[in-house]
């Protein structure tokens, strides 16, 4: 690949480029970081962020950094660390060194802290939430200087130091950088860079009843560790000025630069971690995991490939303003990823038995069929076939016009990979409903056309009714029906779709499909993309995910 196509449509790469043409960046000396805050599952705008900051580190040879900001124990937990490891090798990216925390630091930025109020830089602030508002002033209005402000910094010392023996409750006092209140950005109006939390740490246990802010940790962490580009979202353009005051007033190590791009978002698609949670929390999902969710963690039980992601990824860019991705972007990089890699097997989901009258009782023929059309590699797969078979039920009709091409009385069908057939009855139950159809069959057409010359106008999948496995489907479609469902002051839950999963336990498929491993993608033939249930897919007790249908079905409901 070409320098130029490496860089692509990615203004961070061509800034590297830059740097390390200029001599600012020595070559292999880059060093980036993704810094999650372990409080919930990643989700597809995380997975951008891993692409951009594990990628620059391979391409320009240098090193990526996993560091969790853990600096607010009541939200986090280790379920969500080990989620978000888990998440990032499965996308095939591996970090450098250890996993890194921003709590590994929590002496070194104590000491930070005390060097500010020291130097007359900070101070111990007992306003509460409600006076810290009304001080700190809106838009076009300047602060007002907390009347805690001008404390001497042995008396701010002995404060701050009765804050970390634990002799304050907690929201009683802060400590704040001493910067300007009338700052315009109003980032720099004495922010607050300690509190007080007397909660247990699921890194440092109970050392602690004090922590910093991520605003104080993220940029002192960032020099600890040598990154040279912390990369951010656009969302942390304002506080950049906090970011470099903090380093330039600090005895940091290394001087690291942030650097913004735009954040992903998508339509169809709720990504705050607040309202995933909300989602997770009122059971309109089973989980965090929940094919329907848009985290890492969902997409890949759906079937979503690390490829896919990555290629996704890739097609969006990254660019410095916002905007919205169309999610068939997404379904389209999922789509081409599995046709051209899924295996392609026969599913029958909503079943009706046909007879072929003609065909012995007692026959069991085994049919070949390619893995995939067009990948040898993937060889063939074996069919069992018998006179009595599965066929989905709305390919049989008793009556239909010329652009029906499945299954009709007294006309032809071929079954893929199979015989062509002849339709002769439809039996029906009291109640007037087709249950059963019979058929006779042609033996001379495995693979050839009829001998009278009538070629039959479709093509119908089968699975052997007597050798075939009983499995359960989920059909899953998008969880939000409305195109901006958390834009606009709109109630996102007004906007879940209710036809989101639909759970067909009744279905039948080719009888190798039961040893599928877990997490296995194949195409069902006429139907979609599925894939193995990585959690309760067994082979005595089948479990298939619909990843994505063939075809957009939302653009054509959209165009009509």
């Amino acid at each position: 690949m070409s320098e130029e196509a490496a860089t692509g449509n990615n203004f961070l790469r061509h800034l590297v480029r830059e740097d390390i043409n200029q001599g600012r960046l020595a070559e292999q000396a880059l060093v980036t970081r993704f810094p999650p805050e372990p409080n919930g599952y990643l989700h597809i705008g995380h997975a951008k962020s891993i692409c951009l900051n594990f990628g620059l580190a391979k391409q320009f040879g240098g090193q990526c950094h996993l560091r969790f900001d853990d600096t607010n124990p009541a939200k986090e937990e280790q379920r969500y660390i080990d989620a978000i490891k888990e998440d990032i090798q499965w996308l095939g990216f591996e970090w450098n060194g250890p996993v890194r925390f921003a709590s590994d630091y929590f002496d070194t930025l104590y000491e930070y802290a005390e060097h500010l109020i020291q130097s007359g830089k900070a101070y111990v602030c007992e306003l509460n939430a409600e006076e810290m508002r009304e001080y700190r002033g809106t838009l076009t209005e300047p602060g007002r200087n907390s009347p805690y402000r001008e404390r001497s910094a042995e008396e701010n010392l002995a404060l701050f130091r009765a804050m970390r023996d634990g002799q304050f409750d907690d929201g009683s006092k802060v400590l704040r950088a001493k910067i300007d209140m009338t700052a315009g950005n109003i980032n720099l109006r004495d922010p607050i860079i300690y509190r007080i939390r007397k909660q247990h740490h699921h890194q440092t246990g109970d050392k602690w009843c004090i922590y910093p802010t991520y605003d104080f940790t993220h940029g002192q962490s960032d020099a600890i560790e040598g990154i040279t580009h912390s990369i951010c979202t656009l969302e942390f353009e304002d506080h950049r000025p906090l970011y470099e005051w903090f380093i330039a007033n600090l005895p940091v190590p290394a001087q690291p630069k942030q650097y913004e791009f735009a954040r992903l978002n998508l339509n169809y698609t709720v990504t705050s971690k607040r309202k995933l949670k909300n989602l997770v929390d009122e059971h309109v999902v089973a989980g965090w995991d929940d094919p329907r969710m848009p985290t890492i963690a969902g997409m890949r039980r759906r079937g979503f490939t690390p490829g896919s992601l990555r290629h996704f990824c890739e097609m969006v860019g990254v660019a410095r303003s916002e905007g919205v991705v169309d999610v068939a972007m997404l379904e389209h990089a999922i789509r081409d990823d599995l046709d051209k890699n899924a295996p392609r097997a026969m599913c029958v989901l909503e079943p009706l038995k046909l007879v072929i009258t003609n065909y012995p009782d007692d026959k069991v023929e085994t049919l070949s069929a390619p893995g995939h059309p067009n990948r040898d590699d993937l060889g063939m797969r074996q069919l069992p076939f018998s006179k009595e078979i599965y066929i989905e039920r709305e390919d049989f009709r008793e009556e239909a016009n010329k652009k029906y091409k499945r299954l009709v009385l007294g006309k032809k069908v071929r079954l893929r990979n199979a015989y062509v057939l002849f339709a002769e009855e439809a039996i029906k139950d009291e109640a007037g409903n087709i249950v059963e159809v019979h058929c006779s069959y042609d033996p001379d057409t495995l693979g050839e056309d009829p001998s009278d010359g009538v070629k039959p106008k479709g093509v119908i999948h089968w699975v052997s009714a007597s050798h075939g496995k009983q499995a359960e489907v989920r059909l899953y479609d998008r969880l939000f029906n409305h195109e901006a469902p958390d834009r606009g002051g709109e109630a996102f839950l007004d906007h879940v779709n209710p036809d989101s999963l639909r759970v067909l336990e009744n279905c039948w498929i080719e009888p190798s499909l039961a040893e599928a491993n877990p997490e296995q993608g194949f195409q069902f033939e006429r139907t979609g993309y599925f894939v193995a249930d990585r959690l309760d897919h067994r082979g005595d007790k089948p479990v298939f995910n619909r990843t994505i249908a063939l075809r957009d079905t939302w653009g054509k409901a959209e165009n009509a």
